[in-house]
């Protein structure tokens, strides 16, 4: 299966950049390439995508248009997955990004286009409706939160990972509950008593959750590695 992709960044240099780092995947092709947050709707309305890569920062306003465009296709396309590139590691953009779910949704530092497998590795993962976030991105997020080398997610019970697991593929609390055969009262404990393990007590609940989710994910990571 080919990953038809959308390409979205005010600067030519690192669109043509991107362009020939995912050239170089057999299963990867760009179909459409555009420099502000109207051509990328538009292009998105016209080429159908499996997957967007743009940068956090565009016309016309130069703040997130990147984030906005994610949480548009969201209602729009919500089956076509989007890779954020961004020269910053603050977790904040990464907490906008993933407010509404994290599937389909990947939060990448712009020097990963120097490195061609991760960058495709994301992009293929977002079109199959899965989730990255780069690891600096939530080594910002943890350090704050927890002392240096501390086992995150090794105070959770196995059932609090599994309540965690569901969060991260963007589950609701009833929906957490209908997946594991809890009330929901009781999923809303746990998830309580979870966020209070990771140290996300005094927090925005949209917040809590999707910070818990990528510290999730950097288990994820690093187990994986």
């Amino acid at each position: 299966m080919t990953v038809r992709v959308i390409l979205a960044d005010d600067s030519l240099l690192m669109r043509e950049g991107v362009r020939q780092v995912l050239d170089l995947q057999p299963d990867i092709t760009v179909v459409g390439s555009c420099g502000d947050l109207d051509e990328l709707l538009t292009a998105v309305d016209d080429a159908r995508p499996d997957a967007v890569v743009t940068d956090v920062r565009m016309p016309p306003t130069g703040t997130d248009e990147g984030i906005r465009a994610a949480a548009r296709l969201r209602s729009s396309h919500p089956q076509i997955g989007v890779v954020v590139l961004s020269q910053y590691t603050n977790p904040e953009y990464a907490l906008s990004l993933l407010e509404q779910g994290s599937a389909g949704r990947a939060y990448l530092l712009k020097d990963t286009v120097g490195e061609p497998r991760q960058l495709a590795d994301a992009v293929r993962a977002v079109a199959a409706g899965r989730s990255v976030v780069d690891p600096a991105v939530v080594e910002a997020l943890v350090a704050v939160r927890t002392p240096a080398r501390s086992p995150v997610l090794a105070s959770l019970t196995p059932r609090e990972r599994e309540v965690l697991s569901l969060i991260a593929q963007g589950k609701s609390n009833a929906a957490v509950a209908a997946a594991i055969f809890l009330t929901e009262r009781a999923v809303e404990k746990h998830i309580n008593t979870l966020f209070a393990k990771l140290g996300l007590t005094a927090e925005p609940d949209v917040n809590r959750r999707v910070k818990a989710v990528l510290i999730h994910l950097a288990e994820q990571r690093t187990a994986a590695g």
